[in-house]
């Protein structure tokens, strides 16, 4: 492997205080101790248009950011809050944005190594991961087996965004490591067998679940 590895991390809301995004910044904490260089695409931040299929060859800046960071990237997070059972708007509309990666090559986000977290105001978080997966495997990428779903987000972070749980903590955290880990795998072994080191993610991780 030459240089540092970068792990960019995708996700928030439009919220002035995101939970999801909080959620992300602990996990990329993580990813950077574990001694990664890190990048944060804040949603709210970034801003972005609603995807049209005629400008995509033409992206606007903050699309043209996204796209670029993300196919640099060695390995990414992506958070997401559950609106009415699936990803936010504002996420889909992010990724959205990424079919604009189909021309390059390798496509898409080929090979990259992808952390999954989503922030739900009730029990259930679930089936934002499982959209995001679908979205993973669409852009040739590998789901890290290890996901986060915080349930009850509100209890989980305070009202600055701060977080209160040390158990999430330590989950997010742990997910952001086994990113850089796995990606570090990837880019010193061109010819590893990449389905078997994400099922060695989630054995290593079991014990923070």
């Amino acid at each position: 492997m030459t240089g540092q590895l970068t792990i960019v991390g995708l996700g928030g809301s439009l919220a002035r205080v995101s939970r999801s995004l909080a959620a992300l910044k602990v996990a990329l904490a993580g990813a950077a101790a574990a001694g990664a260089t890190t990048t944060l695409l804040d949603l709210r931040e970034l801003d972005l248009p609603m995807f049209n299929p005629d400008s995509y060859a033409e992206p606007p800046p903050a699309a043209s950011r996204l796209i670029e960071a993300c196919y640099e990237a060695d390995g990414m997070l992506w958070s997401s809050p559950m609106y009415q059972g699936t990803i936010s708007g504002a996420f889909k509309n992010a990724l959205d944005w990424l079919h604009a990666l189909g021309s390059r090559e390798p496509p898409f986000l080929h090979d990259e190594v992808i952390g999954l977290i989503s922030a739900a105001g009730g029990t259930q978080g679930l089936q934002a991961i499982n959209t995001m997966e679908f979205a993973v495997r669409a852009l040739r990428g590998w789901a890290v087996p290890y996901v986060i779903p915080v349930a009850s987000a509100f209890r989980v972070f305070d009202s600055a965004g701060q977080i209160t749980d040390e158990g999430v903590e330590v989950q997010l955290r742990t997910l952001g490591a086994e990113v850089m880990r796995v990606a570090a795998r990837f880019a010193n072994d061109t010819t590893a067998q990449r389905a078997r080191a994400c099922e060695e993610s989630a054995e290593r991780v079991a014990a923070a679940g």
